[in-house]
């Protein structure tokens, strides 16, 4: 796997059972809020989904919501206001980000009262500020050859504008080489997976936070 040089490898890996790793991430108070962090393309939002599919009430805010049109990582404020605190205590939440409003954004970001589980993933989310905020960090860690040919994709089927993904990545790299987000990750995932396992069902770990947590939550990989 081919990393930036900024980025330590989790490795070495090990495939495990997501209904396990999901087991180990809810043995704690309710509600559980799971940070999910990574470069773009990494496969954020595509782990965040498949770890609240398995959890009944669960709720997935992405960041990129929280920030449209406002900021690219100046939205600490408004995801701490509008998501975080409210749903440690555990109401429902309804929100519209000032953008939102000032653009005529219809809808809101939502999440049920009560949920066992909130997911939020997004670049930047596990910056120093908001990490002491949730019970999990996961950095979610990729191949750079990959994540190039994934961004290509996007910008060949429009999802993104080339000019637009060069403004990101040039607040991207900058921001992620100073925060290290992977520092504080409770789990290192591998978004691309560097060893064989069944991604209908199992996700890649690294294997030294895995054993540690396995331990310590007595979790079964059967």
């Amino acid at each position: 796997m081919r990393l930036r040089i900024d980025e330590p490898s989790g490795a070495p890996w090990q495939a495990v059972p997501l209904g396990s790793a999901v087991d180990a991430l809810l043995r704690r108070e309710r509600p559980v809020m799971v940070a999910v962090d990574g470069r773009s393309a990494s496969g954020k939002t595509t782990l965040s989904g498949r770890i609240a599919a398995l959890v009944r009430h669960s709720a997935v805010v992405h960041t990129d919501d929280v920030a449209w049109s406002h900021s690219i990582f100046g939205w600490a404020d408004l995801l701490c206001d509008g998501i975080l605190t409210p749903a440690r205590r555990g109401v429902a939440i309804t929100y519209r980000p000032p953008a939102w409003q000032a653009k005529g954004r219809t809808g809101s970001i939502d999440v049920a009262a009560g949920v066992d589980l909130l997911v939020v993933e997004g670049v930047g989310v596990a910056r120093a500020e908001l990490a002491p905020l949730f019970d999990i960090v996961v950095w979610v860690q990729s191949d750079e050859d990959e994540i190039d040919r994934r961004n290509a994709r996007r910008i060949a089927a429009g999802e993104i504008s080339g000019s637009l993904f060069d403004m990101w990545m040039a607040e991207e790299i900058p921001f992620l080489a100073a925060e290290r987000p992977w520092e504080r990750a409770d789990l290192v995932v591998a978004g691309t997976s560097p060893i064989p396992h069944d991604p209908a069902r199992e996700i890649v770990l690294s294997q030294q936070q895995w054993r540690a947590i396995a331990a310590t939550t007595a979790v079964s990989e059967c």
